[in-house]
């Protein structure tokens, strides 16, 4: 399901070279070597209207695209095969042919992964065996597509940015304040100033006193929730770095962020409950932390030893071996 931010306007006139300047900045695009799909679903809100007509074709049924003449795909979209040309060129594959075989490489690589056809998207009248399947096979594959395509080097960037960090303050409201609590929470069990806040008022008063040294991290699905890309503009105003995790790369957060972390979730029928989403940003924070972790191993260790003795007493008594577990210690 598409995100609800407006459609972006397109961003003008090539350059000297015949480049799109809307695809020459790096820290906004995805790995060309990744999914294609993946890849059009990200950049699908950002897309001028005739080549989204496009995307959708090609996201409708990838392996008949494969297999079709640009013609096709044109009159298919209701367009031009000179939008089905820019559309190529926006997405970063350089023309239809190159498209033709990423789609066919792709489709050829799904089928291999797995075999189980679940149908898609989840239909109300589903039985809860074919929704326990399809809801798992979405998670699953929003976390495979979501490692495909993450940028180590951008990820490498932000560890070391979180693991240096003077304080790290998470923004995120809704669904993303649990991810954006989950980070904090992990952050602050070895031993790292971490903040999270998913209030509006209270972020903005808290991105009000960041300084060059601290870290704000947002956390929005769609890259467009306003609370959350005011917090990250306020932050960097103050001398924060800032730090986007969305899966849309072109999305308002991006142009308040310093660094840009990408998920590759797609949504079922049932998007307000935020389900593939959530775990996609899960996987990437969990990432971050053992990152961070890593950076600092010595002082993790005695950290996560200390906060587990600390409620180790409000355990119950039994071991999950069976046996009984000190009173002294909850061990």
């Amino acid at each position: 399901m598409v995100s609800n931010f407006p459609t972006a306007e397109p961003a003008g006139p090539p350059n000297a070279n015949g480049d799109d300047p809307a695809t020459e900045n790096p820290a906004q695009e995805r790995d060309n070597d990744g999914s294609p799909l993946v890849r059009i679903r990200s950049l699908l809100p950002g897309l001028a209207r005739a080549e989204q007509r496009v995307a959708k074709v090609v996201l409708d049924d990838p392996s008949a695209v494969a297999r079709r003449s640009i013609t096709e795909v044109a009159l298919a979209a209701n367009t031009s095969e000179t939008t089905v040309t820019r559309f190529c060129k926006a997405i970063g594959v350089g023309g239809y042919p190159q498209l033709r075989i990423a789609l066919a490489a792709d489709t050829a690589r799904s089928a291999a992964r797995s075999t189980r056809n679940l149908g898609g998207d989840i239909a109300y009248d589903d039985d809860l065996a074919a929704v326990v399947s399809k809801v798992s096979f979405a998670d699953a594959r929003a976390v495979e597509e979501t490692a495909e395509q993450l940028d180590i080097a951008a990820l490498e960037r932000v560890i070391g940015l979180l693991a240096g960090a003077n304080r790290v303050d998470v923004y995120g409201v809704g669904a993303s304040a649990f991810v954006a609590a989950d980070l904090q929470q992990k952050l602050h069990r070895i031993g790292r100033v971490s903040f999270a806040w998913s209030d509006t008022h209270i972020m903005l008063t808290s991105a009000a006193v960041l300084k060059p040294g601290d870290v704000a991290v947002g956390i929005s699905h769609t890259g467009a929730t306003t609370d959350t890309v005011e917090a990250l503009r306020a932050a960097k105003e103050h001398g924060a770095t800032t730090v986007a995790l969305t899966n849309f790369p072109r999305s308002p957060i991006s142009e308040v962020a310093d660094h840009v972390l990408t998920t590759a979730a797609r949504e079922t029928t049932f998007r307000s409950g935020a389900t593939a989403s959530r775990i996609a940003q899960l996987m990437v924070v969990d990432c971050l932390f053992i990152g961070v972790a890593q950076q600092h191993m010595d002082e993790a260790v005695k950290a996560l030893d200390a906060t587990r003795d600390a409620v180790g007493t409000h355990r119950l008594g039994v071991r999950p071996d069976g046996r009984r577990r000190s009173r002294e210690t909850g061990k």
